[in-house]
């Protein structure tokens, strides 16, 4: 995979190493981040993995650099034999698919996390982009979608290849964590945000980057504010090269603003940057927003329906395949600061709504999106298709 930082690309390919085993013996490798993203190393520790780093296979595009990356790829895959090779994500899946082709791997595996063909480039980089997914399909043995619309894109918005050859596994997560003692941790997060128990707390997690669209959050905080009659707090949770243009979008919105790691102070908008303790922040929050121009599986609202929060997203990727429109959290139009306004307000004037919706919400997460389910799907499809590669003997 690209780089072990937070999100879902991480999670899948660090659960697949872990539990994927015995039965299958695994190599996560993994390239280098840049330094505004957050480092997701804590997974492979906690996990016991010990991933192998080829650092040249970084995010942008770097000619001399991806070339090292791909020679350092194929004397990799000649010492480690692999029967199959499963790549995630744009970079690596570029890199590693064309690495074990010319290697004469079995199986070719790419799992599409999300995709870059849209709200990520100019039309032009897109249209190459796309070219290149197509002409990397043709290579593999086998693509994953994971959610039934991220399928119905790429098999026939962008055909990128035949429908039949891409198979539909959503994440897998260990969710029990967001179950456990949430009053112990909602009571931790709150003081130390100097977030009072009579105050709504709406929460954004991710990355401050542009195709995560803070500044619709912002719009958003700025006319719940103003509407909602009662105390009500903007907690943002991530960092990202884009944070600068958030902080004066609040100041120009006239929110009170401080960013924690630097002022940790009380403030209407807090910015906690990075934090791993997932189940802790969600524990504290009462609302869930996520306002992206283009998603694949959100894992930020898995997790806060598996903590029993309701939830309020535009409507993009996998969104719809996560959660449940007016019963785990509302879906609105992307871009639209008063439509997100408006359902955050439905949930800060009724407890007992954002109840019903949260308790929907874990109910619906709970019994699609565990990692054991993720494990024995894919080891099903790696079956599969290793068999057919043996021509069905």
């Amino acid at each position: 995979m690209n780089r072990l930082i937070i999100g879902g690309p991480a999670l899948n390919a660090t659960y697949l190493t872990r539990y994927m085993a015995p039965e299958y013996e695994t190599l996560l490798v993994t390239g280098g981040r840049e330094e505004h993203e957050q480092d997701a190393s804590h997974l492979t520790a906690e996990l016991g993995i010990e991933p192998y780093v080829i650092g040249q296979m970084r995010r942008a595009i770097d000619p001399a650099a991806d070339r090292s990356a791909y020679l350092e790829m194929k004397k990799l895959i000649r010492k480690f034999r692999p029967d199959i090779v499963h790549t995630h994500a744009a970079k690596s899946g570029a890199i590693g698919r064309l690495a074990a082709r010319a290697c004469n791997v079995p199986v070719i595996v790419h799992t599409f996390h999300g995709h870059v063909f849209h709200s990520y480039f100019n039309k032009w980089k897109t249209r190459a982009f796309i070219q290149i997914e197509r002409y990397l399909a043709q290579r593999s043995s086998g693509i994953i979608a994971i959610s039934e619309l991220q399928k119905k894109e790429l098999a026939h918005t962008y055909r990128i290849c035949p429908a039949e050859k891409i198979r539909i596994i959503p994440l897998g997560l260990d969710l029990k964590k967001f179950c456990e003692d949430r009053e112990q941790k909602r009571k931790a997060f709150r003081e130390e945000y100097h977030i009072a128990e009579d105050e709504i707390a709406i929460g954004i997690i991710g990355r401050i980057v542009a195709v995560k669209n803070h500044e619709l959050f912002v719009a958003a905080a700025a006319k719940v504010q103003a509407a909602a009659g009662k105390k009500v707090r903007f907690i943002i949770i991530g960092d990202g090269d884009m944070r600068q243009q958030m902080e004066a979008a609040f100041r120009d919105a006239d929110i009170d603003y401080t960013y924690h790691p630097d002022r940790p102070e009380r403030a209407t908008a807090v910015c906690t940057s990075w934090r791993t303790d997932m189940d802790t922040v969600l524990a504290g929050l009462d609302i869930i927003a996520l306002t992206s121009h283009n998603e694949g599986t959100p894992v930020s609202l898995i997790e806060a329906q598996a903590a029993g929060k309701p939830v309020v997203s535009t409507r993009v990727g996998g969104v719809a395949d996560v959660m449940l429109d007016n019963k785990s959290g509302v879906i609105t139009e992307p871009g639209n600061a008063s439509l997100m306004s408006a359902a955050l307000l439905r949930f800060v004037h009724e407890p007992a709504l954002r109840q019903q919706f949260g308790d929907q919400g874990h109910r619906h997460v709970m019994e699609r999106y565990s990692y054991q389910r993720l494990v024995a799907d894919t080891a099903a499809y790696y079956d599969q298709l290793l068999w057919a590669g043996k021509g069905g003997k």
